[in-house]
């Protein structure tokens, strides 16, 4: 089977950012399919016009420069998603396809998947990554009515259109009914790559003897966005709050976005940074295994507004797939599955002291950690293993593409 895969942010493991993308389509080579990836490079430096086409483990992934930063004003945003719509409607139309796969945000990717499938008279097969514009909506980001009502309309367009949906929550998928219950829409979470955060001890060793401000601490590391939904100050507070309780515990911030330099700013005036609170700029997905395996504890955050609930970060796999507890501060589905397995805490969201307290008490309780690494590495195994979850993943598209 040709298919075409529609994803404006696509990463490989050489660069910093979720690599589901890259997994599934090199798996979907594997066996036999052939993928034309369609994407846009947002590196820095000056920007070239035209499409420049690459290849990862079989994949042809067509390139498009398109600026694009959580930096940027919302309107500079729309732009660029709007510009790769474009872009990627034109260039999808002349590539050959039995099927169209599009996976969001944004939203606009819908566009191109529709029309490429309509002309190639081939089936769509829509991915839902953030519900929008339902999150948008409650965050209060989108308060224009007529906004609302275009995205609204965007959404039901994409759903009409898709032979089948796939959602990466059970929450997201609630959304998906919703507004289209004749579309078969199926759960299919972010994954847990266990070979890729297979990390040895000797690794371990090395990488906390590098740093003289960790050495054999309790550390407790954030990987990914800082962005307006996540909320990464929340952890700074409540490092000002562990270091009265337990000076050695050591906190290591990760990622990008518009909230690194407030984030910093807030360590920096509490007197953290550099100290207790470390923060690094993004890494490339491929230095993140030995980040992990040094950790005594990984985090996942999200501000206090219920339909964030519904997240399937990659944070909280990569946590999995390195036999490490993991820490959030939201309720929803993976509160519960934590709750149920003890591979990790459920904070409370808003008090940072309480949230503190329980982070200290169970940093060094070392059976608890014990347990927890167990839990965790069995759920990356028998429920979120990339290759679990592949399976489950070509089954929806060979589905389509058989009734169509």
């Amino acid at each position: 089977m040709h298919i075409v895969y529609i994803h404006q942010y696509y990463c490989n493991p050489a660069m910093a950012g979720g690599i589901r993308s890259y997994e599934q389509a090199r798996r979907l080579v594997a066996r036999g399919h052939t993928v034309d990836v369609i994407t846009t490079d947002i590196t820095p430096g000056d920007r070239e016009l035209g499409w420049k086409v690459t290849e990862d483990d079989g994949v042809r992934v067509h390139w498009f420069r398109v600026p694009y930063s959580n930096n940027m004003s919302y309107t500079r945003r729309l732009r660029a998603f709007g510009e790769f719509m474009v872009l990627a409607a034109a260039r999808a139309a002349r590539l050959k396809a039995d099927l169209v796969f599009a996976t969001s945000t944004p939203l606009t990717v819908a566009v191109p998947g529709v029309i490429a499938a309509k002309l190639r008279r081939a089936p769509f097969v829509f991915e839902v990554r953030d519900l929008w514009p339902e999150v948008p909506i409650e965050m209060g980001a989108l308060r224009n009515p007529v906004a609302r009502g275009l995205a609204g309309a965007l959404a039901n367009f994409a759903y009409r259109n898709a032979s089948e949906v796939i959602a990466l929550s059970p929450g997201m998928a609630a959304g998906v009914t919703a507004r289209r219950p004749q579309t078969r829409t199926t759960v299919i979470p972010n994954a847990a790559d266990i070979d890729l955060f297979q990390v040895g001890n000797d690794d371990i060793r090395r990488f906390r003897a590098r740093y003289a401000w960790l050495g054999d601490r309790p550390l407790i590391v954030y990987t990914g966005a800082l962005g307006a939904v996540n909320g990464v100050e929340y952890l700074v507070k409540a490092a000002s709050r562990m270091r009265d309780i337990d000076p050695d515990i050591r906190v290591l911030i990760v990622g990008h976005g518009k909230e690194w330099e407030p984030t910093r700013e807030l360590a920096e005036r509490e007197g953290l940074l550099n100290t207790v609170v470390h923060m690094w700029e993004k890494v490339p997905k491929s230095e993140l295994p030995v980040i992990l395996g040094a950790a005594t504890m990984s985090t996942s955050f999200v501000r206090p507004i219920r339909g964030l609930w519904d997240n399937s970060a990659n944070k909280f796999f990569d946590a999995l797939a390195a036999s490490r507890p993991i820490a959030i501060n939201y309720g929803g589905w993976q509160a519960d599955l934590l709750r149920e397995t003890g591979a990790g805490l459920v904070l409370d969201p808003e008090n940072h002291d309480a949230a503190a307290s329980l982070l200290v008490q169970y940093l060094r309780d070392d059976v608890w950690l014990k347990e927890a690494r167990e839990a965790a590495h069995r759920l990356a195994v028998e429920r979120f293993s990339r290759d679990l979850l592949f399976d489950d993943f070509e089954r929806v598209l060979e589905r389509s593409a058989q009734r169509n």
